[in-house]
């Protein structure tokens, strides 16, 4: 077995590496660019080496900095991870050449199943399934449209070496097909240094359902069952869950065994994944092959016991696979959450800084994961699981120069209702502040009635949130438990300011039990509090009343409490005579007011937003990459104004409406802050 192996890559996925290393023994070296010098990989490693500038084409993806890294350290093996050099063939064979091990694949492997086009190829003369579409390499936007116009829209344009949603968009006609080929081609050639496009169809109403396979270096192979990764935003997975709440057995024994024909024809050794799509009638298609491990495999670890990371290392070191197809059994349900640091109230655009608290739900080992050992070192048991994989930690800063991924949270229990209160538990608690982030839209997606059933496709965001997501409503019932909650919290602040400030002694009662609680600007409930030692009862003006406990201290950012019998946890935040709460994907201002002064306070006027109607704000911090429009253009609604690119992504902006443009702040190569002026309108 190796004694030290390298890890060629940042962030979670280099602290997930480290952990099994350092259960199995093994040293590790942690490569960082100026940006991570205080990364938590970088703590973690046993040693660490700088490798260059924060841009990952001057530092993490330079083959020959790693490999001085690797000879500088004396490394026998090297983890990729995924992302970077994961899949970079000339990566695999400056490896070989040196006599250092690749914890991935051979090279072959990933020349044939790293392009698109040759990998489909390949996979038809395996007998799998594939999807329609054009494997030639396209060579303008002219022949994109033509091409897209045969194989018949829609159509997906996707980079031939792209991964991650990266370098993908879907076409409904030839103004996209044009638009997408051209930002495709760029995003290509920026995140892979390869431009090549393709087209295939877009099956409408899909489902993204996935296939784990291992393979060792002497023939020997097992699929590991399905993940459903259909929950995506901009081709990027954002839930993902194992097993499938839609594959029956007979589905799922065809797609592993496909998976499997798939990776003995190529000669595949370690872990990767058949990435299919699945109609309304299971049939399924054939869209990639990663050889890599992947960004959501901790699902497929919980519900079978296998730790991945450990086996490629073995594989790498030519051991023999000792799993059986027979012993792998689907035990219970996981689910995983992707934090990003991108504001789903601004279209989930990228957002960076500072995390100025970053507080993760507490680690609980369940499930078969509880015997393979990659939970935190201290985790407790429990009926239900949570495991957090994430690379950043509290005071940390989010670079505009990777991967938005904060974290990875994952839920397991013995079904999938139970995985899926557990995660909507662990998301309440999870504390996130100083930055955007998607928390409140994830809460919102574990509630969903379409995800709680398990009827969802690809389209599901697009779907249920065409406008885009603007905070959650919760059910009457809900605000009801929030406001005793909120009141009775309120009341335990006003007792401890009273007597702070002096103004309660001798037992005299200077705080009322009568208050008003509104929430936001519409919801006003009238109510009193009796308290005891044990808690407060909470009576409403219409007669109902809730029972409420819990240890909440004035000061406390997480206030868990029961209500009714029922564990009701809030994120608090302090505002005049009040709090900010989120709970289950809902942000609101929950004000608690004594009668006169809620009287009062109904006769202030309302403060109005600003006017920014006629500006084009910069909905990200980012870089301009292009300006489309000169002042005194005319332009109409829907028409492209500026591209952005952040976070390795590009964002056109468009017109909201027919104006006219009298004057630009920003041109191309220009970094711009949140909400910075790019151009004005009459």
């Amino acid at each position: 077995m190796f004694k030290k192996i390298l890890i060629a890559n940042r962030g979670e996925i280099a602290c997930r590496v480290i952990k099994t290393a350092r259960k199995m023994g093994i040293s590790t070296v942690a490569i960082y660019s100026d940006a991570d010098a205080n990364a938590l990989h970088v703590k973690m490693a046993d040693e660490a080496v700088h490798i260059g500038p924060p841009p990952a084409s001057e530092s993490y993806i330079v083959i020959d900095k790693v490999m001085q890294a690797i000879k500088d350290t004396g490394a026998e093996a090297v983890h990729p991870g995924y992302g970077f050099l994961s899949e970079n063939p000339k990566f695999a064979e400056a490896l070989e050449d040196a006599g250092i091990a690749f914890i991935g694949p051979p090279k072959g492997a990933i020349e044939a199943m790293g392009d698109k086009i040759t990998s489909k190829k390949i996979a038809q003369d395996a007998n799998v399934s594939t999807v329609p579409g054009y494997m030639g390499l396209i060579e303008d936007a002219d022949e994109a449209v033509k091409i897209s116009t045969k194989v018949g829209y829609p159509v997906m344009i996707k980079a031939s070496a792209g991964g991650g949603g990266k370098g993908m968009r879907i076409a409904w006609n030839d103004e996209e097909a044009r638009e997408g080929f051209q930002s495709s081609k760029n995003e290509a050639a920026s995140s892979f240094g390869d431009d090549r496009i393709f087209i295939e169809k877009f099956v409408t109403q899909p489902r993204h359902i996935e296939i784990q396979v291992l393979c060792d270096t002497h023939g020997n192979g097992v699929f590991l069952h399905e993940r459903e990764c259909s929950i995506q935003r901009r081709n990027q997975k954002v839930v993902e869950e194992a097993p499938s709440p839609f594959l029956d057995p007979e589905t799922r024994k065809a797609m592993g065994e496909q998976s499997l024909a798939l990776a003995h024809a190529v000669g595949y050794a370690s872990a990767g994944t058949v990435e299919f799509i699945v109609d309304g009638e299971k049939n399924f298609y054939f869209l990639e092959m990663n050889t890599r491990l992947q960004v959501e495999h901790p699902v497929t670890e919980l519900i079978t016991g296998v730790d991945l990371v450990e086996q490629m290392i073995r594989v790498a070191a030519g051991e023999t696979l000792s799993i059986k197809q027979d012993n792998l059994k689907i035990g219970g349900w996981a689910i995983e959450n992707r934090l990003y640091a991108e504001d789903p109230y601004r279209n989930f655009l990228p957002s960076i800084g500072r995390l100025t608290r970053y507080r993760p739900p507490m680690e609980v080992a369940s499930g078969p994961m509880l015997e393979a050992g990659t939970w935190h070192d201290d985790a407790p048991s429990g009926d239900t699981g949570a495991r957090n994989d994430t690379g950043v930690y509290e005071g940390g800063e989010i670079s505009m120069y990777y991967d938005p991924m904060i974290a990875k949270l994952c839920t397991w229990g013995p079904d999938r209702a139970s995985a899926i209160e557990a995660m909507r538990v662990a998301l309440d608690r999870f504390e996130v502040e100083g930055i955007g982030h998607n928390l409140p839209f994830v809460a919102a997606v574990m509630d969903h009635p379409k995800f709680i059933s398990g009827d969802m496709t690809t389209a599901f965001i697009a779907e249920e949130y065409p406008d885009g997501f603007d905070g959650v409503d919760l059910p009457e019932g809900e605000k009801r438990r929030v406001a005793a909650a909120c009141a009775a919290m309120h009341r335990v602040a006003e007792i401890r300011r009273a007597r702070v400030t002096g103004r309660m002694d001798n037992h005299e009662r200077k705080v009322g039990d009568d208050w008003v609680v509104k929430i936001d600007k519409d919801d006003t409930m009238s109510l009193v509090i009796s308290a005891d030692p044990d808690g407060a009862t909470v009576r409403f003006s219409g007669g109902s009343e809730m029972r409420v406990s819990g240890n909440w201290t004035p000061g406390d950012q997480l206030a868990e409490m029961m209500v009714d019998d029922r564990p009701l946890v809030l994120k608090v935040g302090k505002i005049t005579q009040g709090f900010r709460i989120r709970t289950r994907g809902a942000d609101m201002s929950v004000r608690i007011r004594t009668p006169r002064q809620a009287e009062l306070a109904g006769l202030m006027p309302e403060k109005l937003p600003p006017d920014t109607s006629k500006m084009l704000l910069c909905p990200m911090p980012g870089l301009i990459v292009k300006v489309n429009v000169e002042v005194g253009d005319e332009v109409q609604e829907g028409q492209a104004l500026c591209t952005v690119e952040a976070m390795k992504m590009e964002n056109i902006l468009r017109a909201e409406k027919k104006a006219v443009v009298t004057k630009i702040n920003a041109g191309a190569g220009d970094s711009l802050a949140v909400d910075d002026v790019i151009m004005e309108f009459e």
